[in-house]
């Protein structure tokens, strides 16, 4: 039964949520003039993207969980920032550990049984070993792909990412749905086409 304690605690929570909406990401909001999008904005779009996608999975995946993972996966921004996602291997092996200890803390606010479903809910996610954890986490690398394709390469232009640290990132997508691989490989390669990727 919930406590007096555990509701101000959950509200201390939601309150936090709200400083996501200040985490800057490098995708660009074409339909914004371009503006940095924030990462608040960027897990309600990759939680439609997997409502609309999830018929193309090859395994039955659950969407509420794989909906509820992409929710709470980028909340560690809060504390730690967002990191791009070419960015040098050890600035995001350091960016792995600051995410570790920003997701003790801030699923930590709410109530012990909440803390700790939120909290295995994460690692799921980040480890990526059940189908729905694979499905989410595909779907988080898909989305900022579409974006830049939108945006004539956006983040890959600006940041001169090659072709196969696209392919490398997008992987995962190649066990989760047929589909959706082919559809990532055939868009990388009109990026490549289009210079908005190093053919390397």
């Amino acid at each position: 039964m919930n406590t007096p304690l555990d509701l101000e605690r959950q509200f201390l929570f939601i309150h936090e949520m709200d400083l996501l909406k200040a985490v800057k990401r490098k995708a660009l909001i074409k339909a914004d003039n371009n503006r940095y999008e924030n990462s608040a904005e960027h897990s309600w779009h990759i939680c439609m993207a997997a409502q609309v996608l999830q018929s193309h999975v090859n395994s039955p995946v659950d969407i509420m969980r794989v909906t509820q993972m992409l929710l709470i996966h980028d909340i560690v921004e809060i504390d730690a920032g967002d990191t791009f996602a070419f960015a040098p291997q050890e600035q995001l092996d350091a960016q792995f550990e600051l995410e570790e200890k920003a997701a003790k803390r801030i699923f930590g606010i709410l109530p012990d049984t909440q803390r700790d479903f939120y909290l295995e809910l994460f690692t799921e996610f980040e480890e990526s070993f059940t189908s729905d954890a694979k499905f989410a986490k595909a779907i988080d690398r898909i989305l900022p792909l579409v974006q830049n394709m939108q945006n004539n390469g956006g983040s890959w232009a600006a940041n001169n990412v090659k072709r196969s640290q696209v392919l490398a990132r997008n992987i995962g997508l190649k066990e989760v749905s047929d589909g959706l691989w082919d559809y990532v490989e055939k868009q990388i390669n009109k990026a490549t086409e289009n210079g908005w990727l190093l053919n390397e």
